[in-house]
């Protein structure tokens, strides 16, 4: 499994933004699928994910009423909106995927990670 994510760049304090996420090598139905983040100094954090039958989704407290996670089954891609951005959401993004786990804490699989950075 491969996960390419994209949409990453610099954005300013209160605005939204959209990141993506495509999967490659396996059958994208059959996997959770999520972000985590890491900002500079910090340990990873759980952002959001969204379960491959039921579609259920689930977030970290941080970001909850604000981040938006969805998936695209046809297209095999994930999607994270991030609305109403704060400097603390500033972080590399990473994008995962698990077979077995709607929250795992270790995903089986980990994108190479996009840099949001919020700005004043």
């Amino acid at each position: 499994v491969q996960l390419l994510e994209s949409g990453g760049g610099l954005v300013q304090v209160g605005e939204s933004h959209s990141l993506s996420c495509t999967f490659s090598g396996g059958t994208f139905e059959f996997y959770h699928v999520g972000w985590f983040r890491q900002a500079p100094g910090k340990e990873r954090e759980f952002v959001a994910s969204v379960g491959r039958l039921s579609g259920r989704r689930y977030y970290g407290d941080p970001v909850k009423g604000r981040f938006n996670i969805s998936r695209d089954n046809a297209r095999e891609m994930v999607f994270l909106e991030l609305n109403n951005l704060k400097p603390e959401d500033t972080a590399v993004y990473y994008c995962t995927a698990d077979p077995y786990k709607g929250v795992a804490p270790n995903p089986m699989y980990w994108g190479q990670g996009t840099q949001v950075t919020v700005s004043q």
